[in-house]
């Protein structure tokens, strides 16, 4: 994992400024599900009706091999990516040929990136699991639409939606009282991370967290001490949301800490 310096900046007070100003000026901050369709193209990747990549650049490991991520991972082009910032964010997408696909979409969960071949040249395509492929054929049609290798498709935003799940924080390994880095798991509605803040228990100073790749952000401080704070802002509609003392004093490398809270909750 490549770390990078980050420093702690204190922003609590001017991210409180900023959307309040947005309810004020502009009304309610828009929801991320798009109705319009717009136009890509995808493949598929791995086993014909296998469940996807293991790991992938968002740094998810083994999350995508199990519900509710599996089965319905993607990778996609960089102008989806965004350099890490769109991992975790849900796209409906659909088949457009009618004489094989039927009309439902699937909906994925952006776990990977596929720079090169068809992702290249500023082009908007998704790179999906064998099963993801198929489920937009009509019922016993998946192998002649995976025979096809690239096709067209429309996509659109979507909400995620993890019933029963709350936001969680794994603490990645490396990780000392001196370099904390996070990954973060299972955010519904936008599901993805604009920016991340984080808090000591013995102070009212929330300190900026740098994004360092995929969904894994860090700090470097010191020293640090828990029990911390987590406030995650939205990259998609800046929405806000404290998990408080949700990492523990006694916290350890590669430990998950499950939050009460969720968008959706």
């Amino acid at each position: 994992m490549e770390g990078g310096s980050c420093f702690g900046q204190l922003l609590s007070l001017c991210l409180v400024v900023v959307v309040q100003c947005l309810v004020v000026s502009g009304g309610p901050i828009h929801r991320v599900a798009d109705l319009h369709w717009y136009s890509a193209t995808a493949t598929w990747y791995g086993s014909p009706d296998g469940d996807g990549s293991d790991g992938g650049a968002c740094g998810y490991g083994s999350l995508v091999d199990v519900k509710p991520l599996r089965a319905r991972v993607g990778a996609v082009s960089p102008v989806l990516f965004k350099a890490g910032e769109g991992c975790g964010a849900c796209y409906k997408v659909r088949c457009l040929d009618k004489s094989i696909c039927s009309r439902r979409a699937v909906t994925v969960i952006i776990t990977d990136e596929c720079p090169g071949g068809y992702c290249s040249g500023g082009r908007t395509h998704f790179d999906l699991s064998g099963a993801a492929f198929g489920r937009m054929a009509v019922a016993g049609n998946g192998n002649q639409l995976r025979n096809r290798g690239e096709i067209s498709v429309s996509y659109r935003r979507t909400p995620c939606k993890y019933p029963g799940k709350n936001i969680a924080f794994h603490v990645n390994e490396g990780s000392t009282d001196y370099w904390l880095s996070l990954l973060v798991e299972f955010e519904d509605g936008d599901g993805d991370v604009g920016s991340m803040h984080i808090k000591e228990a013995s102070s009212i100073e929330w300190m900026e967290m740098k994004h360092i790749w995929g969904a894994n952000w860090c700090i470097i401080g010191g020293p640090l001490r828990g029990p911390f704070s987590v406030k995650l802002t939205t990259l998609s509609t800046a929405k806000t949301l404290s998990a408080r003392d949700v990492i523990p004093r006694n916290w350890s490398p590669k430990a998950t800490y499950t939050s009460r809270l969720n968008f959706f909750s």
